[in-house]
């Protein structure tokens, strides 16, 4: 199944993102860099285009056919800053894979979307509304996945990732497609090795 998929990681570059949970520690961007680079390795040995990545807060940028080699440059052109816009980056996300979709150039076995954020998002129901469309323009259940990813731990961030999770159905998704790891599920895992286990679950 992990082979002839496609991955995605959106990163959250938010002002928080430059925050460190504890001192002394990495702040969240660098633990996010490092974390980036390892996925991207991983995913080489998969799929060996390279992932697409995107990063976003106010405003997204996307970089497509990133191998682990591109990594560093992208994390050096960047800097935490801005809002949460979700919503935005989601949608061109899920909007990339259908296009793709029916040009027939996705994957076999369709794509997996990694979300890294550490807030809430501006708006929460445009998030919601984004994976309940892309839902809808499923044809099977596994072709598309997003797995959430939470650093940090903001509270009202770690309910409305569970909400994404666990609600999207009765809220009128066609296919459960999204997969949520808090702070609290990480227990002792680090942030790379949650990353490479949601590709490999």
């Amino acid at each position: 199944m992990l082979q002839q998929r496609d991955y995605t990681l959106i990163i959250d570059k938010s002002g928080s993102m430059s925050l460190k949970d504890q001192p002394g520690n990495k702040s969240r961007w660098q633990a996010m860099q490092e974390s980036a680079l390892a996925l991207a390795s991983k995913c080489e040995e998969l799929d060996p285009d390279g992932i697409t990545v995107y990063l976003f807060s106010g405003k997204f940028k996307r970089y497509d056919n990133v191998t682990s080699t591109k990594v560093a440059q992208i994390f050096h052109e960047n800097e935490p800053s801005g809002r949460t816009d979700l919503a935005a980056v989601l949608l061109d996300a899920t909007n990339n894979y259908f296009q793709r979709k029916t040009t027939g150039k996705t994957q076999i076995n369709g794509e997996t979307i990694l979300v890294v954020t550490d807030g809430e998002p501006d708006d929460r129901k445009a998030v919601m509304k984004v994976i309940i469309e892309a839902s809808r323009r499923m044809d099977k259940d596994e072709e598309l996945a997003i797995s959430f990813i939470q650093v940090g731990n903001d509270r009202d961030a770690t309910k409305f990732l569970k909400i994404l999770d666990d609600e999207l159905k009765t809220a009128g998704a066609k296919f459960d497609i999204v997969d949520t790891v808090t702070m609290d599920d990480m227990e002792d895992m680090t942030l790379t090795e949650v990353l490479i286990n949601a590709i490999t679950d």
